[in-house]
């Protein structure tokens, strides 16, 4: 039987030969993962299940991200108790903060998750570890309990998707601007409960931190999993981050997709989606000269090196408009002195913008950079809802790192070319 690579990663999983979209199936996994809001309730439930042990101290991950550094008792109440869970059961793979990123950053870049694994995590954009050749979903807190203690996790066959991408990006267009694309294409629910394969010569040539960006942004479609065929792009990256085997898998040539969508990305333009869906996306033409309070280039869907180099190559020796605040958060400490070491942050500091330790703070309207009535900004965020960053009368555009640093030196939604001119 021909299958596609989200349906081989599952089969394998559960010791078949074969999976067909529809199927319920129980499946072994490689990695659970929790943080500091879901993990708490995960934890209780696994309490009452009377368990005295985890499946694996290194197949489990817990990384507090959200509210920390800590931004109130409660918060810290929440990150004490998780750490008090990873010590009692010596989680291996605790990230403290100072060591920790954002976790859908800092699970690739430490070699946690792998091209063929199968990985939960009580978090939506789990669903990021697809552009490795993985599968991985986000899941409840309860199924989060049980995965951690059985190392199994029950699933749904999805259905499958393909969406490919012919010709070559245009100048300042990445993954962020693909997938918000496609997401106007299709609508937040246009891939509800499937599988997004993404392909095409586009795809192959996009870094690996645009590829992440594409598929932490599958679930802003409704879709169970995003996935890029792991390739020697893929390979590149994992090999040398990588703490144990991984096996590479492909769609068959005769696999079958409910459904397959075809773009000509060299047409596709930066993109901005306007409150307050991602599917409100639009060219950034069609967005000019809408005036902001506020920008944030970070999260776990553009808080990588390439987003932030793309972001310095735009901001340096320039000064951020005086009307806005601009807030920068790297994903990981790796990331962080990375970008220091190249004298990145400098740049940034210098034109004014603020540079955070890493959060996801003002993503989800946490802290570091709540909205107040009335203030609209523009994010590399993932999510755009009513209230998604402060105060429900508040508005959040999103768009790719390249938009978003332009637009903080205009004080207004611009493209880069308004800013840089033709010579960059």
């Amino acid at each position: 039987m021909s299958m596609t690579i989200t349906e081989k990663i599952l089969a394998k999983h559960a010791g078949r030969e074969e999976v067909s979209p529809g199927e319920l199936i129980n499946c072994s996994l490689d990695l659970a993962l929790g943080n500091d809001i879901t993990a708490p309730v995960a934890i209780q439930e696994f309490s009452r299940l009377g368990q005295d042990h985890v499946f694996d101290p290194e197949r489990v991950a817990l990384v507090p991200d959200h509210f920390t550094p800590n931004k109130d008792i409660k918060s810290a109440e929440q990150s004490h108790y998780v750490r008090e869970f990873a010590r009692r059961y010596k989680i291996v793979n605790y990230f403290e903060v100072g060591r920790m990123g954002i976790e859908h950053c800092l699970l690739p870049e430490q070699g946690l998750v792998l091209p063929g694994d199968l990985i939960i995590g009580a978090d939506s954009h789990t669903c990021t570890y697809g552009a490795l050749g993985a599968f991985s979903t986000g899941v409840g807190s309860t199924d989060l309990a049980a995965g951690m203690a059985l190392g199994e996790c029950w699933f749904k066959v999805p259905e499958s998707m393909k969406f490919v991408y012919h010709g070559k990006l245009r100048p300042w267009v990445g993954g962020k601007d693909l997938i918000l694309h496609t997401i106007g294409d299709i609508g937040v629910d246009g891939a509800r409960y499937r599988a997004m394969e993404f392909i095409g010569e586009a795809i192959e040539n996009l870094s690996m931190d645009g590829r992440l960006t594409m598929c932490n942004m599958a679930i802003e479609a409704g879709a169970k999993n995003g996935i890029v065929p792991p390739d020697e792009r893929t390979k590149e990256y994992v090999e040398k981050r990588a703490k144990r085997p991984y096996t590479f898998y492909s769609s068959d040539a005769d696999a079958s997709y409910v459904e397959t969508r075809e773009y000509d990305a060299s047409q596709i333009r930066p993109q901005v989606a306007f409150p307050h869906l991602p599917e409100n996306s639009r060219p950034v033409s069609e967005a000019e000269g809408i005036e902001l309070d506020q920008v944030v280039i970070g999260s776990c869907t553009n808080g990588r090196m390439e987003d932030l180099r793309t972001t310095a190559r735009i901001m340096k020796g320039r000064k951020v408009h005086r009307r806005l605040r601009v807030i920068i958060i790297p994903g990981t400490q790796e990331i962080y002195l990375q970008a220091l070491r190249e004298g990145i942050l400098e740049a940034f500091v210098e034109a004014g913008a603020a540079v955070s330790t890493p959060t996801c703070g003002p993503c989800l309207g946490g802290h570091m950079g709540i909205l107040a009535r009335g203030e609209r900004a523009l994010a590399t965020t993932n999510r755009n809802f009513v209230g998604r960053m402060g105060h429900p009368e508040s508005e959040v555009y999103l768009s790719g790192p390249a938009v978003a640093a332009a637009s903080a030196l205009a004080g207004c939604i611009v493209s880069p070319e308004e800013v840089l001119g033709d010579a960059d």
